[in-house]
């Protein structure tokens, strides 16, 4: 069970994170207007949830991928929150029922961390 938490983390995070260089115009509308540099905050996350999936693939630095993943997932909070506040829908972009953008923020995202917490936090008994 453990490998399949791992490995999957791993391909979820590589592919969304090669999903921000393939479908940049995707995010644009996600990132919050008050930050700036969109497009390399974009390339940036894209970035690191690649580097950060990387690492859950090797023993010595699992525990770093994994807490930097939930790290990265604590960043996007305010993405969550923004995309709720312009009524769930991008123009041009993305555009979802109000309830799906909550649920999103209240139930998936939490899921997402506590998955990626799990991922570190069990490579220390089936690890060493």
């Amino acid at each position: 069970m453990y490998l399949l938490l791992k490995y999957s983390c791993f391909l979820f995070y590589l592919s969304a994170g090669v999903n921000h260089f393939i479908n940049p115009d995707f995010y644009f509308g996600l990132i919050p207007n008050y930050l700036p540099y969109p497009y390399g905050i974009n390339m940036l996350s894209g970035l690191l949830e690649m580097i950060l999936s990387l690492l859950i693939l090797s023993p010595k630095y699992l525990k770093i991928g994994a807490w930097g993943i939930v790290t990265l997932l604590i960043f996007f909070i305010p993405s969550h929150i923004y995309f709720i506040r312009i009524g769930s829908c991008v123009p041009n972009g993305l555009c979802l029922d109000p309830w799906i953008g909550w649920f999103r923020l209240i139930i998936v995202h939490p899921l997402l961390i506590f998955w990626a917490w799990n991922v570190g936090k069990l490579s220390f008994r089936f690890v060493q």
